[in-house]
């Protein structure tokens, strides 16, 4: 397995899954990670995970949620 995330210090590395834990959250895969030590790894966090968004969390992504859960009534001050 690929570790992706961007700010992990394995990022791109290729790691031998040792066994997969589940969990409710998820699944967590741990690994062989070099030097007699093991990584345990979220789904997310490797290429095993979801695909990345279409187009990255910006201002204007951000305004057109806003726009919608207001459109849909979620828009009060109730909460």
């Amino acid at each position: 397995m690929v570790v992706t995330h961007p700010f992990h210090p394995l990022c791109g590395e290729r790691l031998e899954v040792l066994y997969v834990r589940r969990f409710p959250s998820g699944r967590v895969y741990v690994c062989d990670g070099g030097r007699g030590r093991n990584v345990a790894l979220d789904e997310g966090a490797t290429d095993r995970g979801a695909e990345p968004a279409g187009r990255p969390l910006t201002f204007e992504v951000l305004c057109e949620l806003a726009a919608v859960v207001a459109a849909l009534g979620g828009g009060g001050k109730d909460w």
